[in-house]
């Protein structure tokens, strides 16, 4: 589905996976259950096997193994704008699912001058994490504390220097290779051994002065999710973290547990002052390889919410899962690193596993962007968390109709720009699908429920009441529930117990949305790519009502053209009802004139 998604191991990654062993000499008690599968038997076992390691407990030869990830270094005329740079590099630096971009600017008013001065009063709290690696069962799991004190900027970095000085007699910067040992080293024996990490803190760095060219640029992480290319601008209200950035302020040690960003966004990073970071990513080719690992190798059965990878999944999106990357290497995942200094960026792409720890005190600032190759993850984010259960932290469903239906009212959709192709291709796809999908739907729901009726809908994104997805296009209100559900439910919607009384509720917009998808639909190649998707889940119940009907699916058939059905039911009604009120005019007016030709006889 994702061309960037198909590429296969590199030879160099092969040989550097080679011999690295090393994750049983961490001693991390790993997860040796049987499973009914063969498959998931047999990486238990290869988990299991790890544990007789010979390898001394101590070597962390494996931290050497793992490869760099792309470092870049635009021109001022390609830093002119982020996005548009960040598509030209996706095609290469996402198969590496983290890469590096080094600035040709650099900001002239430090950080602590911003929060010191330009925002008076600015203070923040800390959250305590444990030094260790957790047997992951009920009697041991990791969880980050919040520790119930206010910090200024200066107050933090004296106390993250007193630790580092107490460890290492100095606060100075460490070589990166030498720490990366210590962490992991401090991961394997520590016990009772904690670091406070600010994150999630409100507020930004970048300065509000016109003098600081970084903080003038649309670089500016403040700025950047609202440009004309990043369909976050398109969100009605800002959602903090998300469309506006974060500050994360750490000290030596502090760590970001392995997780993908919410509903598979990219984000964007950037280091403002103070002790480097090394980060370890993960392509989104080999996601779902990771979860597996992780469900088979750290996690205990027990603890798992869900049966397979979305147990595993769900855990790992509470971030505070860590593990040495080399048990991934060891499983043939691909995992890179990057040791990103101040003034530098870090860029994760959708769906892309990362996560790392400081070299002593610092201050980053992150925040999250789409651009139009977002569009076929988050379509898969979106049909994940309702299958979890989990609502959405955005609309996606509203965001991909209204960056559609923008293109298909501009002429952008006729003279595609070569550096656009890609993701302009992504997006008209993602929104056929959907366009499709729900029209599919609503054919399979009138076959099921005769009587259902087809009403107007006027309110803007609402959540199903069963699985939480959004529900943008369309619901679907029943007897049966309290709350609207979507129309994606084939056990709940086809047995309704309320029998037939249902009304599925349409945008007043449909016919002109699917009008947009017709015309991005006669593109081959779009046709071809949605016509397979169509014939997977979440689809085939509606693929096995379409097979137990005589009458044949046509997509965008008349029949089902939205509120026109209903407006031409109408329609008909009326007409029908005119000509009955005509023939009884015509039948009484008959029988008074026979009445009258008796009368003159008589």
């Amino acid at each position: 589905m994702h061309s960037r998604e198909d590429s296969m191991f590199s030879p160099d990654v092969v040989r550097r996976v080679k011999g690295v062993n090393a994750f049983a000499s961490l001693g991390l008690k790993l997860n040796a259950d049987v499973e009914s599968s063969t498959k998931c038997a047999s990486l238990k076992k290869d988990c299991f096997d790890l544990k007789t390691d010979k390898l001394s407990i101590n070597d962390f030869s494996w931290t050497e193994e793992i490869a760099e990830c792309p470092v870049y270094h635009p021109s001022k005329e390609e830093f002119e704008d982020p996005l548009v740079y960040v598509q030209k590099i996706a095609a290469e630096a996402s198969k590496y699912g983290i890469c590096k971009i080094v600035p040709p600017l650099i900001s002239s008013i430090p950080a602590g001058v911003v929060l010191m001065n330009e925002k008076r009063g600015f203070k923040f709290t800390t959250k305590l994490q444990p030094l260790r690696l957790a047997q992951w069962d009920n009697d041991d799991k990791i969880f980050f504390f919040i520790k119930e004190r206010y910090y200024t900027i200066r107050e933090f970095e004296k106390m993250a220097n007193k630790a580092a000085s107490r460890r290492y007699c100095t606060s100075g910067c460490l070589p990166s290779k030498y720490l990366e040992r210590e962490f992991w080293s401090e991961m394997l024996h520590g016990k009772k051994g904690t670091v406070e990490y600010g994150i999630n803190v409100d507020g930004s760095a970048f300065s509000c002065s016109p003098e600081d060219p970084l903080s003038t640029s649309k670089w500016n992480l403040k700025t950047l999710p609202k440009l004309p290319r990043s369909a976050l601008r398109l969100l009605g209200t800002a959602i903090q973290g998300v469309s506006e950035p974060m500050l994360y302020i750490g000290m030596l040690f502090s760590m970001f547990a392995w997780h993908v960003e919410d509903q598979y966004l990219y984000s964007i990073n950037y280091h403002h002052c103070g002790a480097p970071k090394t980060w370890y990513g993960v392509p989104s080719f080999a996601a779902l390889q990771l979860e597996k690992i992780v469900q088979n190798c750290i996690y205990k059965n027990e603890i798992l919410p869900l049966e397979g990878e979305d147990g595993a999944f769900d855990i790992l999106a509470e971030k505070t899962t860590m593990f040495p990357p080399n048990i991934l290497l060891q499983h043939t995942v691909p995992v890179y690193k990057s040791v990103q200094m101040p003034g530098e960026f870090v860029i994760t792409f959708p769906r892309a596993y990362h996560s790392g720890f400081s070299h002593g005190f610092n201050c980053g600032e992150a925040v999250n962007f789409a651009v139009g190759d977002w569009f076929p993850f988050g379509a898969e984010a979106s049909t994940r968390y309702a299958k979890l259960g989990r609502i959405p932290i955005i609309p996606y469903e509203e965001l991909l109709c209204k960056e559609a239906m923008l293109l298909f009212k501009s002429s952008s959709h006729q003279h595609n720009l070569p550096s656009d192709s890609l993701s302009l291709r992504c997006m008209k796809i993602s929104f056929v699908c959907l366009l499709r999908s729900h029209h599919l739907a609503r054919w399979c729901l009138k076959r099921a429920t005769k009587s259902a009726t087809i009403c107007p809908k006027s309110q803007g994104t609402i959540y199903c009441f069963l699985c939480k997805r959004e529900c943008y296009v369309a619901h679907l209100v029943c007897k049966c529930y309290d709350d609207p559900v979507c129309l994606f439910h084939e056990r709940e919607v086809l047995n309704c117990k309320c029998g037939t009384s249902c009304r599925i509720y349409l945008r007043d917009d449909i016919l002109e949305m699917e009008a947009a998808a017709k015309m991005f639909e006669r593109e081959e190649e779009i046709h071809r790519k949605v016509e397979l998707q169509l014939e997977c889940e979440p689809y085939l119940w509606m693929q096995n009502i379409i097979s137990s009907t005589k009458q044949k699916y046509i997509p965008y058939c008349e029949r089902l053209s939205g509120l026109n059905e209903d407006n031409h039911k109408g329609r008909n009604a009326k007409v029908k009802g005119n000509r009955k009120r005509r023939r009884n005019q015509r039948k009484w007016l008959r029988t008074m004139i026979e009445s009258k030709l008796e009368q003159e006889r008589a």
